[in-house]
């Protein structure tokens, strides 16, 4: 048995999940991983290549790429064949095309046994938006985050404004709607909720109600398997 917890978090787009896995795993000292950014940089290359019709050749990359993810300086850091691309992947173009590429069945297998190599001994805290169905069906905490769509378009407008980018809000939404539509209805690994996640709905709550009452269910789990949850 692992003397650490695997805590996974599930959810729609801008339902704060990558904010609220960031913290709550700096708070535990675990590794956080951001599975969404996996997908970003097979995205963002497929772009880069002019393949992005082109299953096939999207499947070979997503096999070659060597994606690397390191939380450094409270962010993860993302390189892909050691180069850092944690700025490009969050474009509004890769937006517009990741859901696409992460409906394509061997893309995600690929992904999916990384994430499953990256997380077996625990002391992680895994998101994206089939972690607790597919990839950690058996993590020791599984929640699923949702929040209203104005509320994640406005979190999306606002991401977007820090960077400099100016965005039409509706327009945000209308991709948002979009990728929810895309993600619910795939034939692999389609966005659901998991019987026994716990949901929180993250519309009216800071990062730290989210974080804190993750926390609180943590704690419980740890005490029922004698594992020692050290909060930073």
């Amino acid at each position: 048995m692992s003397e650490k917890l695997i805590i996974a978090i599930d959810g729609p787009a801008g339902s704060g999940k990558s904010t609220t896995a960031k913290l709550l795993a700096k708070k535990l000292g675990y590794l956080y991983i951001d599975t969404g950014a996996m997908y970003r940089a097979v995205t963002l290359y497929a772009i880069k290549n002019n393949i992005l019709n082109d299953e096939k050749k999207i499947i070979e990359l997503a096999s070659d790429l060597d994606i690397e993810l390191k939380f450094e300086d409270g962010q993860t850091k993302v390189r892909v064949n050691g180069k850092d691309v944690t700025d490009e992947i969050r474009s509004l173009e890769v937006n517009q095309n990741v859901s696409p590429v992460s409906k394509i069945e061997g893309v995600r297998k690929i992904l999916v046994q990384k994430q499953k190599e990256m997380g077996k001994n625990g002391g992680v805290v895994m998101e994206g938006r089939d972690i607790t169905t597919v990839v950690f069906p058996n993590a020791d905490v599984k929640i699923f985050l949702t929040a209203s769509i104005d509320e994640r378009a406005r979190r999306r407008a606002l991401e977007f404004a820090q960077k400099g980018q100016q965005v039409d809000i509706e327009k945000v939404k209308q991709n948002i709607l979009e990728r929810d539509r895309i993600d619910s209805s795939r034939d692999v690994s389609p966005l659901t909720k998991s019987p026994d996640a716990i949901e929180i709905d993250t519309s009216n709550l800071s990062i730290d109600q989210q974080v804190d009452l993750i926390l609180e269910e943590s704690k419980k789990v740890a005490d029922k398997k004698g594992i020692k949850l050290t909060i930073n």
